[in-house]
Formats: C-alpha cells, sequence, structure tokens
C-alpha cells in the first residue's frame, strides 16, 4: 500500500480541491489521508478518505468580532496579521503532532500548507513531496503575481512580485516553521523560507485550475504544470433538500448569490442589498449563507436560503452567481458555464474577479467595499441579458469540463513518484472524475 499524505489548510474553498486530489489518488489505488483542520473531518471523510486534524475549528476562531472586522477591512496585512497571531498561538501544539502523523508517508502533497515547516520536515524525514497550489505561485514574468492583479507590472516586475507573495507567506507562518524545527531538533531556516531549497531539489507542482481560464507560462521550470480543476463530486447517497428541488421547478432558473467564508461585520445589511438587488432586477435567487457573510430574515417567496448546498450540484442550475472570488467558488461558477459576478474582498479574489471579466464570462469585479445595491442590480441585469457573455462562459464551461483535473493530476503524480523513487500502487481502478 503506498501511502499518501495531503496537508491543506484554509477555509473549505482552500482544503476542497484537495480532497478532491486525494479521491482521485484513491481511486487510483493509493492509501490517502488528509491532514486539515478539525471541521473539515466529515468532507474528508464522506469522501472515503483518511482524516487526521492538525488544527482547531477555523470556522469558530474566525467567528468573532475582531476577525469580522479584520476580514471586512480588506486589508491582505491586517489579515496576514491577524493569522500569524493565530499560528502563534496555535504552533507549539501543531508542532508536537505534525512529525507523528507524517511517519509512514510515502508521498506528501502539499502547497500553502506546507510553507510553515512542512516542505522542510519533509526533507529531513526523507519523504518524497509534490507541491499543489490552486492558484499561480512559481514566478513568472508572463503576468503580476495573484496579489497584484491591476498593476501592468512588466517582465521584471511581474517575477518580482511573486517573491514578494511568497516572502509574505513566508513571514506570516515562520511561527509555524520555526516551533517544528524545535519540537524534531532541526536546525535554523532559511531566512527567505523554503523556496530556494524546493527550487534546488527540482520538487515537482501541479496547479489545479484550467488552462482555458489561466495558460501554463512559459518560463515556469518543465515540472510545474497546469492540470485543470479539481472537481469534488456532491458525497454518494447524498440527495438535495425536497423543497429546494421544488423552488428550482417552480419557475425560470435562479440567481446564486453567497460568500462562502467571508464574513461581514453587518450581514444582515449585506442580505438587504441581496434581496433587493434580486427584487429590482426581477431574478428569483438562492441566497448561501455561508460562514456569516449574509444573513436574511424576512424572505420572498422568490428567494430561497440555504446554508450549504454541494456547489457541482446547485451551479449548473443558476442562471448566474454572485460570490467572493476564492479560487474554488470561482472554479465552480466557470464550470458551470454560467456568468459570474464576483464581490472580492481579500487576497487572490481580486485576481479572480479579474480574470473572468477579462475573459469575457463575467462583469466587472466588485470591490465588497463598494458594493451597493444598485451596482449589483446593474451586475444581475448584465450577466442575465448580455448573450455574448452567456455563450461565453457556456463555450468556456464546456471546454473546462471535458479536462478532467483530477485525473491528469493523478497521472503526473505517478509519474513524479516514479522519478522520486515512491512505489506505486500494484492495482488501480480508472479514474473517472466528472468536470461538474
Amino acid at each position: 500500500m503506498v501511502n499518501v499524505s495531503i496537508v491543506t489548510a484554509g477555509s473549505r474553498g482552500d482544503v476542497q480541491p484537495y480532497v478532491a486530489l486525494g479521491h482521485g489518488l484513491q481511486q487510483a489505488g493509493y492509501k490517502v489521508r488528509i491532514l486539515a483542520n478539525e471541521n473539515f473531518e466529515s468532507l474528508v471523510t464522506e469522501s472515503g478518505l483518511d482524516f487526521d486534524s492538525i488544527g482547531e475549528n477555523i470556522e469558530a476562531i474566525t467567528q468573532t468580532e475582531e476577525w469580522r472586522k479584520t476580514i471586512e477591512s480588506g486589508n491582505f496585512l491586517k489579515i496576514l496579521a491577524k493569522m500569524q497571531s493565530e499560528m502563534k498561538r496555535h504552533a507549539a501544539k501543531s508542532a508536537r503532532i505534525i512529525p507523528n502523523l507524517l511517519k509512514g508517508s510515502d508521498l506528501l502533497i502539499t502547497g500553502m500548507g506546507g510553507i510553515g515547516g512542512i516542505y522542510d520536515l519533509a526533507e529531513t524525514m526523507h519523504i518524497p513531496t509534490v507541491q499543489a497550489y490552486v492558484f499561480p505561485f512559481t514566478p513568472t514574468s508572463e503576468f503580476p503575481a495573484p496579489l497584484v492583479p491591476n498593476l501592468p507590472l512588466g517582465v521584471v516586475l511581474n517575477r518580482l512580485s511573486f517573491h514578494v507573495l511568497r516572502q509574505m507567506f513566508w513571514q506570516n507562518v515562520k511561527p509555524s516553521d520555526t516551533a517544528i524545527r524545535q519540537a524534531v531538533g532541526m536546525g535554523k531556516g532559511s531566512f527567505w523560507g523554503p523556496y530556494a531549497s524546493l527550487q534546488r531539489r527540482h520538487v515537482p507542482a501541479i496547479y489545479g485550475f484550467s488552462p482555458h481560464v489561466l495558460p501554463q507560462p512559459h518560463d515556469w521550470p518543465d515540472n510545474h504544470l497546469v492540470t485543470g480543476y479539481w472537481y469534488l463530486d456532491a458525497p454518494d447517497g447524498w440527495t438535495p433538500p425536497t423543497d429546494l428541488v421544488d423552488f428550482l421547478n417552480r419557475g425560470k432558473p435562479p440567481v446564486y448569490i453567497g460568500f462562502g467564508s467571508m464574513l461581514s461585520t453587518n450581514p444582515e445589511e449585506a442580505g438587504k442589498v441581496a434581496i433587493g438587488a434580486l427584487e429590482r432586477s426581477g431574478q428569483r435567487g438562492i441566497i448561501a449563507s455561508g460562514w456569516g457573510g449574509l444573513k436574511t430574515s424576512q424572505l420572498p417567496d422568490t428567494v430561497y436560503a440555504v446554508s450549504s448546498i454541494p456547489h457541482s450540484w446547485l451551479f449548473p442550475r443558476m442562471a448566474a452567481v454572485v460570490h467572493h472570488g476564492g479560487a474554488g467558488t470561482t472554479s465552480a461558477g466557470l464550470g458551470a458555464g454560467i456568468p459570474s459576478i464576483i464581490i472580492p474582498f481579500m487576497g487572490d479574489q481580486p485576481y479572480w474577479g479579474k480574470r473572468v471579466a477579462d475573459l469575457g464570462v463575467g462583469t466587472k469585479p466588485i470591490p465588497h467595499k463598494k458594493l451597493t445595491l444598485e451596482k449589483l442590480t446593474a451586475a444581475i441585469n448584465e450577466a442575465i441579458s448580455d448573450t455574448s457573455m452567456r455563450q461565453r462562459a457556456a463555450d468556456l464551461g464546456q471546454a473546462i469540463r471535458a479536462e478532467n483535473g483530477v485525473g491528469k493530476a493523478v497521472s503526473l503524480i505517478r509519474q513524479f513518484g516514479q522519478s522520486l523513487g515512491v512505489a506505486q500502487p500494484s492495482t488501480a481502478t480508472t479514474i473517472s472524475i466528472s468536470g461538474d
């Protein structure tokens, strides 16, 4: 049995693509375990994978008023500082458990979750590693880093912007790196983080986004490859609520509005804007409360509220989707083949919002702090009435669904594993992953 450990962190949109990747690997004969925050246990185990917790419930941690204000500010430096404070608080505990959890691993797959000491720990433990990301992280001269999508930086500064991005993340997770090194007796790490070591050892990387959305840069290393999105289907046996199905069947396809894990200091007001925009545009709606970005009390008959529904099932039944622009939700909207209206809060969300608009498959993004009833109404009207946009979105969705990103990623991991001396599964089933 070939044991694969996948380390991931963040919100559901960050974690779910890695669960999809793990599910594909398990179908191919690998034994897969996901190491993530404790609130994702059911997401992992419902996909038939093993789970171990490497941290507290991230949703519960971020429900404080202080966290809400920090996220609502949209200031990524403040958000990173707050995250660093949380890292320091939990670093010692994580450092005690992570080395033991990685014992027995034949292969490690990780992305941003590996920067805080796990990449170097795996090297010390002689565990072959594959990097895996859902947004561009390898420096390129062809476009700027995700945190500065609107700056025309040019060849040299484009590449420099990625190094700045990498250092921002590294400085944020240094407490975890220090704690892990102390726990296992490793020496002091590089001031610049693990990146030089990863490059020196030619550690391969896979990217879980579509080349139709963002083509593979020509100046990336040969073993850094874009695979297509890593989609996770609804769990076996899952059925949608009967009243939701009834609502969908009663009229024209609705518009989805939800901000996922993004928090708001005034979710009631955000809910009023959402309902008001649906009413003014004459559209039915599905409103998702998520972690607290939207809250509704009295709903008209034309609006249905959900807490969480698999996007793979819901989005193809929508007329358009309004969301925060997280990598996972963006991929679901694009794969569904419908226009997207992105309301970015922070991080890489403005990047995906701009990319969607540039591709002509969604409206111009509206920054969360500038969202108004009038702007959201206009964006919904545009997404519904612009037939050229709707056709481009449908064509892109069809191309994305044909990619089988998980299948390609699994094939590359098998190839990388062979080159790294990792034994391969003795038997493997055929990988069949839908692109919904």
